[in-house]
């Protein structure tokens, strides 16, 4: 059996997730529009900056929960790292798909919605309902993945 587009693309998905060097939790994001992957992001430290994985959780460090203080954190999202790679390199993602592992955060979903990404397909929740309501408001579809279909699409 084939696996489905979003099947496929959320396979990929988790696999740039273990590029991460987030201590917390293991992010990916794909962009893709007319099935073709425009870019890619994981979670990590700006380039050329030490990673967590090297010098530590400053939120783990601090006791600050999941979904609160993002702005206390040394790196960018996957999101945001999958944005910004398709700015650097001339890509144009307006009218895309994102796919993540997980549910974007208020600061990403507003981010995601001005790229102009129209359809947004993740795995796993976050504790972020203001992002939820945003990106409802906004008109963009949303698609919770459930893991691998069992239809063929070819």
């Amino acid at each position: 059996m084939r696996p489905s587009w979003d099947d496929y693309f959320m396979d990929i998905t988790q696999r740039v997730a273990m590029r991460t060097t987030c201590l917390r939790r293991p992010v990916g994001a794909i962009i893709v529009r007319d099935k073709r992957i425009l870019s890619t992001g994981y979670n990590g430290a700006p380039r050329g900056l030490a990673h967590c994985a090297e010098v530590g959780c400053m939120r783990e460090r601090l006791g600050i929960p999941s979904g609160q203080r993002p702005e206390l954190c040394r790196g960018l999202h996957a999101e945001q790292n999958a944005i910004i790679q398709a700015a650097l390199y001339g890509t144009p993602i307006e009218g895309s798909t994102l796919y993540c592992t997980h549910q974007p955060c208020v600061i990403c979903a507003k981010m995601l919605i001005n790229a102009g990404i129209v359809r947004l397909v993740y795995a796993n929740p976050y504790p972020d309902t203001f992002s939820r309501e945003l990106l409802a408001e906004s008109g963009m579809e949303i698609n919770v993945w459930e893991g691998p279909s069992t239809a063929q699409n070819p």
